[in-house]
């Protein structure tokens, strides 16, 4: 025989599907089997029912084709039932709650769409400031040495005139009358579960118990006031480009003495003309003179610490090879010793080469 789930809800074929949602939600709490006066058979139907009918394409189906279709295999489960596993025996013939649930309400007011009392108690928190990003742009040679930056900004801070509280401390404050003191409320809601206590903060004194007799005026009572701050601080050597300094409280002031958030500040190292870097080494690129290298000669090269070093090309070298320099590269970030120093030579040929110098090179050719 056929099962009419839409008489079994009691609803009309063309029901919405908050019509279907509201219906289920009577008939199962009528027929829970864990409620006094309770029927386990005719639960396992409601259920069966609605998981069927809320669902577009079970329920087109059905509609079709009946209760014969093949996903009915599923029926009588307890899928998709909000109320499965929820102990009702707490319930007597009065619909009274017996023993303090706390913020079970909460969790009931939250499925039934009105919002947790608890997310209204987070809303009046006290706001803590908001964490700021600020740009840093340095030397390649700041980056070497560490250097001390300040930086300027537009923020919220502290009011000096109340210390952040949004009120005159020195002039008292007293009992809140809406939660007479206690910082919090109780709250009794109706469910067709029936009475459920609710605490939550107090919105008048945000769970301070207290009304301060005077707001700050330079304030407004938020604690804050937009002002210029300026911040000092150091550049550690061998700090990497992207790299960030956190300094911590040195955000935007939170309200009503609420926590402030911190500053971040990115460091970006220009693009140098003489050095590129890679991680803690250094590389150059060195024009030379080919008579030089034959000769031996000393050949000057800039170091990032500030002068210029001499070197020789060893003999037996491969000029296409990158010379390496040890220690004259980056200091390890917070750490010990220094990368090295990479040296790429560039030779150039003579334009024009006159009789007798091309006769002491075929003379030179000869001896090598």
């Amino acid at each position: 025989m056929k099962k009419d789930y839409y008489q079994i809800l009691g609803v009309n074929k063309d029901a919405s599907p908050e019509q279907l949602k509201e219906a289920y939600r009577k008939m199962a709490h009528k027929h829970h089997p864990d409620k006094a006066g309770g029927d386990e058979k005719k639960f396992k139907e409601i259920n069966e029912a609605y998981q069927v009918l809320s669902n577009k394409e079970k329920r087109a189906q059905y509609d079709r084709f009946g209760d014969s279709y093949s996903n009915m295999g599923q029926g009588g489960g307890y899928q998709g039932n909000p109320f499965a596993g929820f102990d009702f025996s707490g319930f007597s013939q009065g619909n009274n709650m017996n023993g303090d649930f706390g913020d079970i309400g909460d969790i009931f007011e939250t499925f039934f769409g009105g919002g947790s009392g608890r997310g209204r108690s987070s809303a009046n928190r006290k706001k803590g400031g908001a964490d700021l990003e600020a740009i840093q742009e340095i030397s390649l040679e700041d980056a070497f040495r560490g250097a001390n930056k300040e930086i300027t900004y537009n923020i919220f801070i502290k009011c000096k005139n109340c210390y952040g509280l949004g009120y005159l401390e020195k002039e008292g404050s007293e009992k809140c009358s809406n939660c007479d003191g206690k910082g919090e409320i109780r709250e009794i809601k109706k469910t067709f579960f029936g009475q459920f206590a609710q605490v939550r903060v107090c919105p008048k004194c945000e769970g301070a118990g207290q009304i301060p007799k005077k707001i700050c005026r330079e304030c407004s009572g938020s604690g804050r006031k937009k002002e210029k701050q300026t911040i000092n601080f150091f550049i550690t050597p061998g700090i990497s480009d992207g790299q960030v300094i956190k300094i911590t409280g040195a955000g935007e002031a939170g309200e009503k003495g609420a926590e402030s958030g911190d500053l971040y500040i990115r460091v970006r190292i220009l693009p140098h003309s003489t050095f590129k870097r890679n991680g803690n080494d250094l590389y150059i690129k060195k024009e030379v003179n080919l008579i030089d290298i034959f000769l031996n000669k000393k050949i000057e090269v800039p170091v990032i610490s500030g002068g210029k070093i001499n070197i020789e090309i060893p003999e037996g070298s491969c000029i296409q090879e990158k010379l390496l320099i040890p220690n004259e590269g980056m200091p390890k970030f917070e750490g010990r010793g220094r990368g090295d120093l990479y040296i790429e030579f560039r030779t150039k040929t003579p334009k024009k080469i006159n009789s007798k110098a091309k006769k002491l090179l075929e003379d030179l050719e000869k001896e090598l």
